[in-house]
């Protein structure tokens, strides 16, 4: 649609300009922007006075509070117990196959 693509917005911002500011970005941010895990949207400045971190370093601080806030969901005891049957008796017959 006309108001989906912004038209509005770009006539108002023109050349040059930023559309940060406008009612139209700021009422589609948060849906339409995907906030990637790793990458670091903040500017230059912000990113050295920070400490300027890599994506790897990221990365090893991330997996390391996702595993620390890791909550197990719930599982009914029935279901766990047949699972667990499953996995046993797969054990005993040496596994799944690995020749794929």
């Amino acid at each position: 649609s006309e108001d989906a693509l912004g038209f509005d917005a770009i006539q108002s911002v023109g050349p040059g300009g930023h559309f940060f500011g406008t009612q139209h970005t700021q009422d589609r941010y948060k849906t339409a922007f995907y906030s990637p895990i790793l990458s670091d949207w903040r500017n230059f400045e912000s990113w050295t006075e920070a400490g300027s971190p890599t994506a790897l370093e990221k990365a090893n601080r991330v997996w390391k509070e996702r595993l620390a806030s890791y909550e197990e969901p719930y599982m009914d005891p029935a279901t766990r117990e047949e699972l667990n049957d499953f996995v046993e008796k797969r054990r005993a017959e040496g596994g799944a196959p690995t020749d794929f």
